[in-house]
């Protein structure tokens, strides 16, 4: 068994099935190299760990080689289904899906590549409007220096994208974001440069719609908010000024634990190898989406 801060890995993601937890997440080892595959972990309290548990590897002469990243898992239409970014030194990240029979069983390749070929796209979530599946993603500034998060319709069988990306807002519309300060120095990039990443999605008791997203805030690595007030992800989306996580800690998602309260996990520290899941209590209060400290 592991504790929790002995669990080193990015993005994590938690689905609750059976009465167990079983969270997924970037090896935090493979996340800046070339990478292999993903794992899972199994709870039934949130603090003791079994794993990891293999869920994927790279099958010989597989297209992607790096970028790994923010494995997120639904059960849907009696299967589970890892959605993922993958990437290589030969094509632009994209969004695909894998799919499996249990939580924690082998997964394989199951869509098409979801994102549009020619653009740079990380960090994809699922969320159903009105029965029809919604894929949000991150549109990554390698492409828009604006950081722009977008949302592209699904098939029913999650196999293909339907239309066009439409975008919903970009990084810097919130004030607590700001430019990346090494943009320059990492990227070679000049001028402002935003990002995006980690959007996890939630209609509350209330009707609205909130997402929780990273960007660059003034401490590093941070959590913020967007509400869509009308509960459509078509929105407009208003950005809460304030990060409910400000510093040095990031890509996180809310979720419903075995009793029903709400919950909120984030990596952190945002520092590279260091990284491991960190649990907090969130609440909704006077419209306010907001983490116990």
């Amino acid at each position: 068994m592991l504790k929790t801060n002995e669990v080193n890995i990015r993005d994590p993601y938690i689905i609750t099935y059976d009465n167990k937890y079983y969270m997924y997440g970037t090896r935090s080892a493979t996340t800046w190299g070339l990478a292999e595959g993903f794992d899972c972990y199994i709870s039934d309290n949130l603090e003791d760990w079994e794993g990891p548990v293999e869920i994927f590897k790279r099958p010989e002469g597989f297209f992607s080689d790096r970028e790994y990243w923010a494995p997120e898992c639904i059960y849907y239409q009696d299967a589970f289904y890892l959605i993922t970014t993958f990437g290589s030194k030969d094509m632009k990240k994209g969004i695909y899906i894998l799919k499996c029979d249990e939580p924690a069983g082998r997964y394989k390749l199951y869509s098409e590549r979801l994102t549009p070929e020619d653009w740079t796209c990380i960090d994809g979530t699922i969320y159903f409007e009105n029965n029809i599946p919604m894929l949000v993603f991150s549109h990554s500034f390698e492409d828009t220096p604006d950081g722009d998060m977008c949302v592209l319709t699904l098939t029913k069988d999650l196999k293909q994208s339907k239309g066009h990306p439409r975008k919903l807002f970009s990084a810097g519309e919130a004030a607590w974001a700001y430019p990346i300060p090494f943009a320059k120095e990492e990227f070679g990039m000049d001028g402002d440069v935003y990002f995006t990443d980690g959007p996890c999605i939630m209609k509350m008791e209330n009707g609205k719609l909130y997402m929780t997203w990273s960007s660059w805030g003034t401490s590093g690595y941070a959590v913020g908010v967007a509400v869509s007030n009308n509960g459509s992800i078509s929105g407009p989306w208003e950005q809460l000024k304030e990060p409910i996580f400000p510093v040095n800690g990031g890509h996180g998602m809310m979720f419903k634990d075995l009793d029903g309260k709400m919950r909120f996990v984030l990596h952190y520290p945002n520092d590279k190898y260091k990284e491991h899941p960190m649990f907090t209590d969130m609440l909704l209060q006077d419209g306010k989406l907001m983490i116990k400290k």
